[in-house]
């Protein structure tokens, strides 16, 4: 039930070995679920308990170790033989007296990996400190490296079936915002636009379906525009208040975010219409430079320098890298667009740019969601990113 030929699998896998020897790395220990599903297919909800993927310089196939419950998982829905398929016992599982990572460690020394250079992942989300310090413990002849975001960086340049699988979730993008304004009006509770929100994301458009994303739709109404990351209460919307929306498609764990932000009432505040215009303007400029080529920092300072006349500034990046991912974070850890990310744009790299704005009466959000064509870029979706006033 793997999503791609297992010849593009294999692909990826060459990448990841490639850069392994320019880092100095033997044996590769990959935590992340994001960077497991791009090098084998494997999909399962089960990154909640200890799970790995082995990728070795002298093996030509990765191996899996999880939970003896998801193996099955790892059977149906990866490119892996069933001979790289290792399942702990259950009693491994919130153990007090033992740890999964001793088990992974045996696998290890059984493929006589314990006295190599191992990289692991040593900031992603579901690699804990106790998980390290076992390990560690557990192969006591081995050099480890910090490997973070080794795969991250071959996700980067993604395959024409990436971006095809991108602009499906370009369509399931539009069509959420779509719902989302449908629904927002004075008197309707938040939480019921969440909800229509969320089966618009799981039901996908046409013959396509939805899946879950890396975030849980981000709404902010009225006082929450301050600011950015909130979620849905049952307050219901009321007139005079502006509505900020971040939302995002997925199809297949690729991630296409939207942003746009909404006002309920006659007319919306000077300074909100002004911020507005402002923050387009930039986002105009900075996608207007952007081709293979060109440095991740110039694309932040074209956006800097349009919008500084009017003295708006943004502290924080307006952008970075997407792809395929899952909880909490569709962003790929990589590209950062702002001063001193030296990356060169490539062609099929996909970037999602969100130069939003909060201030102290009021935000303004807006964003673009595109990938890298050979002279510039193409979007995901095409949805108006003007405030939409709802009289």
């Amino acid at each position: 039930m793997h999503v791609f030929r297992k010849e593009e699998y294999q692909e990826r896998i060459a990448k990841t070995n490639k850069t392994m020897e320019e880092w100095g790395i033997e044996l590769l220990f990959v935590s992340q679920p994001a960077n497991m599903n791009y090098l084998t297919g494997y999909d399962g909800w089960s990154f909640y308990v200890h799970q790995c993927l082995l990728v070795s310089l002298d093996k030509e196939e990765p191996v899996w170790i999880g939970r003896g419950m998801d193996a099955n998982g790892a059977r149906i829905t990866s490119m892996l033989s069933d001979e790289n398929i290792y399942q702990y016992a259950d009693d491994y599982v919130h153990s007090l007296i033992k740890h999964p990572m001793h088990y992974m460690a045996d696998i290890i020394k059984k493929h006589g990996w314990e006295n190599k250079v191992i990289g692991v992942e040593m900031d992603q989300f579901y690699f804990t400190h106790r998980g390290y310090v076992e390990l560690e413990k557990s192969l006591p002849n081995a050099t480890f490296k910090d490997a973070n975001t080794l795969v991250n960086w071959v996700r980067v340049i993604k395959s024409d079936n990436e971006i095809e699988f991108m602009k499906i979730a370009g369509q399931i993008a539009s069509n959420v915002m779509k719902t989302a304004q449908k629904h927002i009006a004075p008197g309707v509770r938040e939480c019921d636009v969440a909800a229509e929100v969320a089966k618009a994301q799981y039901k996908g458009v046409g013959e396509y379906s939805g899946d879950y994303p890396a975030i849980v739709p981000l709404m902010m109404a009225g006082e929450a525009t301050k600011t950015p990351h909130l979620t849905w209460s049952e307050k219901k919307y009321e007139n005079d208040e502006a509505v900020l929306l971040e939302l995002c498609g997925v199809y297949r764990h690729y991630h296409v975010p939207i942003a746009r932000t909404l006002y309920l009432g006659e007319e919306p505040p000077k300074i909100m219409v002004e911020t507005g215009k402002t923050v387009l303007e930039g986002l105009d400029a900075a996608l207007d430079m952007i081709k293979p080529g060109v440095l991740v920092e110039d694309i932040e300072a074209t956006w800097r320098k349009t919008i500084e006349k009017t003295g708006l500034v943004k502290e924080s990046r307006i952008g970075y890298s997407i792809g395929v991912n899952y909880p909490p974070d569709w962003g790929e850890q990589t590209i950062s667009v702002r001063p001193g990310d030296k990356t060169v744009i490539q062609k099929n790299m996909a970037l999602h740019l969100i130069p939003g704005i909060w201030l102290d009466d009021v935000g303004f959000e807006v964003d673009a969601s595109f990938y890298v064509t050979d002279n510039g870029v193409k979007q995901f979706f095409d949805d108006s990113r003007e405030i939409l006033v709802k009289k």
